[in-house]
């Protein structure tokens, strides 16, 4: 089977949650599909494949700017859906109790409380000073830059690595 590339020509809309559904330009109607980016660290608005409900890709997206801007705002919104990643803006407390860390931290989203069991392998420091954990539940979370942080948040941060 070819693969379909969508382009501007291609009409993408929110189907529900974070699927979608795509009408291509010769009117063949795709419903229920569901956008990953298959590069989801370093390239967020290129190659985002379109599964179906089988987990069969149907189409990929090359850049989210090639669709129009309609289509882009409806892909942007699923993923954003799909690839909810809290921002942490403040870290309250950090407790290490028989070998797991305990964080508690404030987000955009409000304050979260969550278990680090490895800290070597669940908090990463990024080249671009974002820092990625992830818990032991394997939810991720993210700070943008940790030289913004509060002077407490990073003397706990700090203390953890």
């Amino acid at each position: 089977m070819e693969r379909i590339y969508l382009t501007a020509e291609d009409k993408v809309e929110q189907y529900e949650n974070n699927l979608v559904t795509v009408t291509l330009k010769d009117g063949t109607v795709m419903e229920k599909l569901e956008p990953r980016r298959l590069f989801p660290v370093n390239k967020l608005e290129e190659y985002i494949t379109l599964l179906d409900s089988e987990f069969v890709e149907r189409a990929v997206i090359r850049k989210i700017d090639d669709l129009s801007p309609e289509s882009a705002a409806a892909i942007r919104r699923s993923l954003d859906d799909y690839y909810l990643v809290p921002k942490i803006t403040k870290i309250l407390s950090v407790v290490e109790k028989y070998g797991t860390l305990r964080w508690v931290v404030e987000t955009e989203r409000g304050v979260r409380g969550f278990d680090i069991r490895n800290r070597n392998h669940d908090i990463r420091i990024n080249r671009d000073f974002s820092i990625r954990v992830r818990d032991s539940d394997d939810n991720r979370y993210i700070i943008e830059d940790y030289r913004t942080l509060d002077n407490k948040s990073r003397m706990l941060l700090i203390a953890d690595l």
